[in-house]
């Protein structure tokens, strides 16, 4: 049991302090994200910025996710899901429309126009708060290949035993606190899971190290 983001946050940090990591960035899965990742980048003196992606959901059950979009790139969608449905992903158009339309707006709220860190051969931290279905990484999975980093770490406080088995292949490193069999949901492990506020998230950014931090440093 956490107390609160920012407490895991500073147990992942422990976690992560000495991995070897050649010009890390921190990447945070918002909005729940940004408060595990600020402590995380300012133990590893690493600049912090946002993976963007929103859910897509089913047109009859919008709390149903078919799929996911990360910004800048193309939907990923849930095979299984659209095949036991009889839908097809261009039957998601309104629903990929709108997602990009709230990834654009979101990375102009909380980055007020400053340029994304560029990824290629830095060592890549993704940090959420929690991964139920494991979903939104495979979004980000898609995304991050396209930026070519030269490493990449997911780190999460908590997650289901089968979700960790999932993502552990994509990724160079994996780590999770807390993996417990009988798993309920990511908010049930916290004793303070208040929603994080889209001012929480830009207080994160502003804290974190500068976007030079990093910079052609090796961690141990």
């Amino acid at each position: 049991m956490f107390e609160d983001r920012i407490s895991a946050g500073l147990q992942l940090a422990k976690e992560l302090a000495e991995r070897p990591m050649t010009d890390p960035v921190v990447l945070a899965l918002p909005r729940g994200g940004a408060p595990v990742a600020l402590p995380i980048a300012q133990a590893l003196h690493a600049p912090m910025d946002l993976i963007l992606i929103r859910k897509i959901g089913m047109p009859s059950n919008p709390e149903l996710a078919a799929g996911a979009l990360a910004e800048g790139s193309n939907p990923i969608f849930n095979g299984a899901l659209l095949k036991a449905t009889g839908m097809r992903p261009e039957d998601f158009a309104a629903q990929v429309a709108q997602a990009r339309e709230e990834n654009a707006a979101r990375r102009a709220r909380y980055l007020q126009g400053r340029d994304p860190i560029v990824l290629e051969r830095r060592t890549v931290i993704v940090v959420d708060d929690g991964i139920a279905t494991g979903a939104t990484f495979m979004a980000a999975h898609f995304w991050l290949k396209e930026r070519k980093p030269a490493q990449v770490i997911l780190a999460v406080p908590v997650a289901p035993p089968e979700a960790v088995d999932e993502l552990r292949p994509l990724v160079d490193t994996l780590v999770c606190l807390l993996s417990p069999r009988e798993f309920w949901a990511v908010g049930a492990h916290y004793r303070d899971f208040t929603q994080t506020s889209d001012d929480e998230v830009m207080a994160a950014l502003a804290a974190a190290p500068d976007a030079g931090a990093g910079k052609d440093k090796t961690w141990h």
